[in-house]
């Protein structure tokens, strides 16, 4: 009886926790296209800065060396153009799409300075929507048969055996 209740309790921990998924993922994909607006200036700005001089992107980087400080402003800089890149191509995939499609692109919403500040701003919510209570009932299987066969495992050597 035990068991089962902390089976039932373990499912309902899995859809409480699934069931956030698709309004944290659409605040984490409207985190992520504003944090790639504002790559996308920064990097216009270099760009625009080497054009000004008759250099492509990748001569201006080449250009910084010499000094300490400028070293570390051409790496900073080339970690902003890669990270841009990768921004920016989650940002294609998930972009307009609904929930089932963002979680099936989960893999795109692992940044995690924009999971920090979607994170820090979410509001937990009971999920009254199709797609909520789908997530939900998905989390709730889930939950109850890992922590049911968690348990099941641990209850496994103190069994009595039939007959015995």
């Amino acid at each position: 009886m035990i068991l089962r209740a902390l089976t039932l309790a373990g499912g309902l921990a899995g859809a409480a926790v699934t069931s956030q998924f698709p309004e944290f993922s659409q605040q984490y994909t409207q985190r992520l296209g504003g944090a790639v607006d504002a790559l996308a200036e920064v990097v216009a700005d270099f760009d625009a800065s080497a054009t000004a001089v008759g250099l492509s992107r990748d001569a201006a980087l080449a250009q910084m060396q010499g000094t300490e400080f400028l070293e570390r402003r051409r790496a900073d800089m080339t970690a902003t153009f890669l990270r841009y890149e990768r921004l920016r191509a989650d940002l294609a995939e998930v972009e307009g799409q609904g929930p089932f499609m963002r979680a099936y692109h989960a893999a795109r919403l692992t940044d995690g300075q924009i999971a920090r500040a979607a994170w820090t701003a979410y509001q937990p919510a009971v999920p009254i929507n199709f797609a909520g209570l789908s997530f939900a009932f998905v989390g709730f299987l889930l939950g109850t048969a890992a922590l049911g066969g968690v348990l099941r495992l641990l209850a496994w050597p103190f069994r009595r055996r039939k007959g015995a």
